[in-house]
């Protein structure tokens, strides 16, 4: 037994996981660990907190109205706790490609067969895509695999990705996983086989777009007829939360792109401190060269409010 794998059995004994590692092997695609019920990850760095995209990840902090987090679970597929987005303050844009993830592959090339709203007493929140069992699955956009297993909430075999450009997409019902929790993939590979698993009648792929967990309509964002983005922006405005919402195509938002990207850029300039135990207004401001009075203006709190670790404070 090497020694890695003697430390992870030790970690694993001793922190009550159900799982028990039994061989690590190195891959192409990075370190990965194989458990005794023959499920498998990859090793992340111990540092990774979850975030993609820090200059976003920042922007939307600064929404102390909503303080939104976004968790690394591979266990659980959503929060049952999602955020009231309706109460989202600020629009927030993002950019669906840029020049480092430039791509996007539409998953299946199978047309659109039951679309996203009210369906059978209740809301559906994805499009379905024809396909056949077996058919070749893949990822829309790139970024890292937060979770590939059987779901017992009505998906079947579902994987979730989680992208650069703030979004997770879902892949659900599959007959095959073919990636593995913390795996990065590229646009357009493989990640799984089509299936009729779960909840489903008929081979087909689930597949929906979540911001901070809150889905949205694909078809905001896909032109799945013409298998292409509509835009290489979006807006993320309070109005697409709402349950069974229309693409919004031919609606005049109420704020150009112009102005939100003019608005962002402004807001990259500002500066955050992430909380940490043992933390106090005082030293926050000491070490930002600041006042506890300037920080409690710019995020709206009191000298006696309790400092949540992990959240982001804006020092600037």
């Amino acid at each position: 037994m090497n020694k890695f794998l003697f430390f992870l059995l030790l970690f694993v004994s001793f922190s009550g996981l159900a799982q028990t590692p039994i061989d690590t092997v190195d891959t192409e695609k990075g370190r990965m660990v194989i458990y005794s019920n023959r499920t498998w990850k990859f090793l992340l760095d111990e540092e990774f907190d979850g975030i993609m995209n820090e200059a976003l990840f920042n922007q939307i902090q600064s929404d102390t109205n909503l303080n939104l987090i976004q968790t690394w679970n591979n266990d659980v597929c959503f929060s049952s706790d999602r955020p009231d987005m309706s109460r989202l303050n600020d629009t927030i844009w993002l950019c669906m490609v840029d020049e480092l993830h430039s791509s996007f592959v539409c998953p299946v090339p199978g047309i659109v067969t039951s679309r996203y709203g009210y369906r059978k007493g209740r809301y559906h929140n994805g499009i379905d895509l024809n396909l056949r069992t077996g058919d070749t699955v893949k990822a829309a956009f790139s970024g890292r695999v937060r979770y590939a297993k059987w779901n017992d909430g009505g998906f079947g075999n579902l994987v979730i990705i989680r992208h650069h450009n703030g979004l997770e997409t879902f892949y659900a019902h599959l007959s095959k996983h073919l990636v593995a929790p913390d795996q990065e993939v590229k646009a357009g590979e493989p990640i799984g086989l089509g299936g009729n698993t779960g909840r489903s009648f008929g081979a087909h792929l689930h597949f929906e777009m979540r911001f901070y967990d809150s889905p949205m309509n694909p078809e905001e964002v896909i032109d799945f007829a013409k298998k292409e983005l509509k835009d290489e922006n979006l807006l993320v405005q309070k109005r697409l939360f709402r349950p069974g919402a229309k693409p919004t195509d031919e609606e005049i938002s109420g704020e150009s792109i112009a102005a939100v990207q003019a608005r962002t850029e402004a807001s990259a300039a500002r500066k955050y401190y992430k909380i940490r135990t043992g933390d106090t207004l005082s030293q926050i401001a000491s070490k930002s060269n600041t006042t506890v009075s300037r920080l409690c203006k710019l995020n709206g709190i009191r000298p006696t409010t309790l400092l949540q670790v992990g959240r982001q404070l804006r020092v600037r």
